[in-house]
């Protein structure tokens, strides 16, 4: 299967999984609202997901993917991938269980530690965080092990199956709320149990499916094989460098609930969902598929191909990826007042989350971007430079997030995280061109160009319906908004597609040849 196939595959599936994350983030901010509630259930939230990505989904796989690639590429096989998967499992697993009974014994100082105790609000909401959290820090140990199984489905090229496993978490979640919302209170606790429980549902699906293919990954005995030693050795640089990425997350939770009004996270965590749409359909669909692609393409010597594929990444980034920032910016407020403005959730918070994801998306063609050129480096064993890029980007976004709150409160974090991505991007871009594994041609130039051109356009459309036209008066708030809001956005995609063929930037028939 081509990387755009394979692409349009998980993407799908993510849009999929999106669209019900819609659903689970519209009922969320109708019954939780902004408040204490709220708060609570998005620190709780965090904190796993925190300890996810920086080492599940960041380091393990960014580590362990290539490992499985070489070994299924090597004379034994499908055997030594099964070895190595068994290994690693046997490994990870007493370490998780560790990791999270030590968790839950200290999670009253680790929520001070991350909120400072809510100082200025009623005692009872520490109580709270630290009750949820408490819930929700299983699904660590639990999504570990389904990313060690997305690993080996990716690394045989079923990327269909743990695609489709954040389905099941979105389900869990609508209906935990749908059945227990009386209160707000009731709603953060079933929400929390509802993560809790999803963590089982995906973990089950793929071991369901990985017992289809042929590396049969079983419990042994843990030891620190050479292959172990290897492997811890890569994730160390990486867990560093998406730690990175994270630490910025949490310092954002920190100066929010310490010194930023109530309400506050809660609109970053709206406005980044929002955001994360296009950056999951986009971003992590094509890094998913291409950390394996550029694997197997480097272990075979075949650069040239490797220059290629990556080249094409880029530019289908960058064709979806920019009209989305563009679009999120330009009618976020609308989008917002659809979604989410009703019962708990004022319009004033909407108003408040909307400037937080204008900022947000302006550095949303970076988010991706970044996760479409870090495979090339950790493809060919290079664990350390994504790690200096990002960490001085985590400086930068540090001191950007002090100057910046002081001006505009929570918009300002928002947008240091904007600015600190395009920094890490635009490095990473520089090195891998420098370094000959990014070679832009003039097909590209000419390609990019084109889109920022059709782009253009897109935004006058916008502009225009939304200012000039009787969608001007329309209140986007409620059912009755949400034909007027569909008018707008089917009124940019066909005009961001006729201008994307006008330009000739190119058609869906040129792009599958290039890319299969």
């Amino acid at each position: 299967m081509s990387l755009l196939k394979s692409g349009v595959a998980v993407g799908a599936l993510t849009m999929v999984s999106r669209i019900f994350g819609f659903v689970r983030d519209i009922l969320i901010a109708r019954y939780l609202g902004a408040g204490l509630a709220a708060d609570c259930f998005f620190v709780a939230l965090k904190l796993p997901n925190f300890f996810r990505r920086l080492f599940a989904e960041g380091a393990f796989t960014a580590a362990f993917v290539p490992m499985l690639s070489r070994a299924l590429t090597g004379p034994s096989g499908a055997v030594a991938a099964t070895r190595l998967a068994s290994q690693a499992l046997s490994l990870m697993l007493p370490i998780l269980l560790a990791l999270t009974i030590l968790a839950e014994l200290a999670m009253p100082g680790v929520i001070w530690g991350l909120t400072g105790g809510f100082p200025d609000d009623p005692p009872e909401k520490a109580a709270l965080a630290v009750h949820l959290t408490r819930i929700t820090f299983p699904y660590l140990l639990l999504i570990s092990l389904v990313s060690l199984l997305t690993g080996v489905a990716n690394a045989r090229g079923r990327f269909a199956a743990a695609a489709a496993a954040p389905i099941f978490l979105n389900l869990t979640l609508i209906s935990a709320i749908l059945l227990f919302h009386e209160t707000p209170m009731m709603s953060a606790e079933a929400l929390a149990f509802g993560v809790a429980i999803a963590g089982c549902v995906q973990l089950v699906w793929l071991i369901w499916n990985v017992r289809k293919i042929d590396i049969d990954v079983r419990l042994m005995i843990p030891r620190i094989s050479p292959e172990m030693k290897q492997m811890l050795k890569a994730m160390l640089p990486i867990a560093i460098g998406a730690g990175a990425m994270q630490v910025n997350l949490l310092v954002d939770i920190v100066l929010a609930t310490r010194y930023l009004p109530e309400g506050s996270l809660s609109y970053l965590f709206y406005a980044d969902r929002l955001n994360q749409l296009p950056l999951g359909v986009v971003g992590i669909a094509i890094g998913t598929v291409l950390l394996p692609t550029l694997s197997s393409l480097f272990s075979k010597g075949e650069r040239e191909a490797a220059a290629t594929t990556l080249n094409r990444a880029v530019e289908g980034a960058i064709a979806m990826a920019l009209p989305a920032a563009a679009a999120l910016i330009v009618i976020g407020g609308p989008i917002i007042g659809v979604l989410f403005v009703g019962r708990a959730f004022t319009a004033a918070d909407g108003t408040a989350t909307a400037y937080a994801l204008g900022a947000y998306a302006t550095g949303l063609p970076a988010y991706v971007l970044i996760k479409v050129l870090t495979p090339v480096f950790f493809a060919k064993g290079d664990t350390k430079t994504p790690v200096k890029l990002s960490m001085i980007a985590l400086v930068l976004n540090v001191i950007l997030n002090l100057i910046l709150m002081q001006f505009l409160a929570h918009v300002g974090l928002a947008l240091a995280t904007a600015i600190s991505a395009w920094v890490n991007a635009g490095a990473l871009m520089f090195v891998a061109f420098r370094r000959g594994e990014f070679r832009p041609d003039i097909r590209f130039f000419r390609t990019i160009a084109a889109l920022v051109l059709s782009v253009g356009v897109m935004i006058a459309v916008l502009f225009s319906m939304a200012r000039y036209t009787y969608l001007a008066e329309v209140p986007w708030q409620g059912p009755a908004a949400i034909m007027p809001l569909a008018l707008l956005i089917a009124a940019g995609l066909l005009s961001y597609s006729a201008a994307v063929q006008a330009f000739r930037a190119y058609d869906l028939r040129s792009l599958l040849r290039r890319s299969s």
